[in-house]
């Protein structure tokens, strides 16, 4: 959440945050129940100071008599005091539930807009592919191989599962090796992480006050939920915590399977696995430095290039805009690679900038050489997630049926092509 303070002093600012986010927060009412806690804390400051002095007076007392009084005023002010913490404590509450609501501010270069379609394409990488005949989707092409099974899937799970299959699994695990050895080299630490986490720990990273409450898998005999990307996890992995300046930034990449109930895409992608329930991901995520977290977030981004051109795949980088970055993340940036099939680009990656919001939730500081104690900051990215494959199924494919596979991966798969 955001600092109390910095909302008292830049008001106006976040108001506007708000509504660039589109996201309704009663500012005004916040800052009033803010104004009376702090009067209420200090008039109890200022009682405590007189029990005090009255313990003093009993000491000094020199009889009964007067004893007697100056407890009676004890008890007097006790009875002010349980008033004042009653007060306090449904103040709290509504103070709370409030700060809850406050999205955190988007970065100055964040292009405002209410929805998707004020996203701006920053760049164009790689070249759309042409083809000598009409290009299949990937569904398609991996049903003519018998490759991927939504229909079987179905039939025990229900929609948006699926059996992958034959050599479609060997590519998919080439895909994570790949993305392994690429963040191994760049000093990531990998980490199989908790698919589940407490309800406390998935409100510290900012999920349970937006419509990403409605994709959570709950259980709640268990007050656990089941992740819905790696992220998740990891954010958490340090709560309460206070690291040492010298060793951030601290990087991590993560591998798991990801849950999502896909509540706000009724209608889209149902028939494939683009959207799915469940799916495996590899996410980089990274413990930084304040003044170093724009800088780490350009990182993450360059990974996640480095990736796409070493797959040879053509895609988009896409700056987020304002009504479509959600409430944690400060910056986001999104990949958009070519799918021939369908004719368009598609999210395959994503990289956020989630500066100190979900830190100061979960009390993750670090201490500077100084002995100061600051707030980390957060930034998470997709290394990996099924939809890679899917782009190289329709980008790879040739007229006869069959799939190419990109070079650097065939000493993974050890096969060039699946027919």
């Amino acid at each position: 959440m955001l600092d109390i303070r910095f909302i008292r002093e830049n008001k106006n600012k976040v108001k506007q945050a708000c509504k660039n986010k589109q996201v309704e927060v009663d500012i005004e009412k916040l800052l009033k129940i803010d104004k009376k806690k702090r009067k209420i804390q200090t008039e109890l400051e200022q009682i405590s100071a007189k029990k005090n002095k009255a313990s003093k007076e009993i000491g000094k007392a020199k009889d009964k008599k007067e004893k007697q009084k100056i407890i009676a005023r004890m008890q007097k002010t006790d009875k002010s005091s349980d008033k004042l913490k009653e007060s306090l404590k449904k103040l709290n509450k509504e103070f709370e539930e409030l700060m809850r609501q406050v999205p955190n501010i988007p970065l100055d270069d964040v292009p405002v807009g209410k929805d998707e379609t004020g996203n701006v394409v920053i760049r164009k990488v790689g070249k759309v592919p042409r083809f000598s005949f009409k290009p299949k989707d990937y569904m398609e092409i991996s049903e003519n191989l018998d490759l991927i099974d939504v229909k079987r899937a179905a039939k025990v799970s229900g929609a948006r599962f699926s059996y992958i299959k034959r050599e479609l699994v060997l590519l998919h695990f080439a895909l994570v090796r790949f993305a392994f050895d690429i963040l191994l080299k760049e000093g990531f630490v990998p980490v199989l992480p908790p698919k589940m986490i407490s309800a406390k720990m998935a409100w510290g990273m900012g999920y349970l006050e937006q419509s990403e409450d409605n994709e959570a898998y709950f259980l709640p005999k268990d007050d656990l939920y089941l992740i819905g990307t790696s992220e998740q996890s990891m954010g958490v992995m340090h709560s309460g915590e206070v690291l040492q300046e010298k060793d951030l930034p601290k990087r991590y990449f993560a591998f798991t399977a990801c849950f999502r109930r896909e509540a706000g895409s009724y209608g889209k992608d149902t028939g494939g696995i683009f959207r799915a329930h469940e799916f495996d991901k590899v996410e980089m995520f990274s413990l930084s430095k304040p003044e170093n977290s724009k800088k780490e977030h350009e990182y993450f981004l360059s990974l996640e290039e480095k990736l796409m051109k070493s797959l040879k795949l053509p895609y988009q980088v896409v700056n987020i805009c304002t009504g479509d970055l959600g409430v944690p993340a400060a910056k986001k940036y999104d990949i958009e690679t070519w799918f021939p099939g369908q004719n368009k680009y598609r999210e395959t990656h994503s990289t956020s900038n989630c500066t100190d919001f979900q830190t100061r939730r979960l009390n993750v500081r670090y201490r500077e050489k100084s002995g100061k104690i600051n707030f980390i900051h957060f930034v998470n990215g997709t290394a990996l997630s099924m939809r890679p494959m899917i782009a190289i199924i329709e980008n790879y494919q040739q007229k006869d049926g069959s799939i190419k596979i990109p070079q650097v991966l065939q000493k993974y798969t050890g096969f060039e092509e699946i027919k």
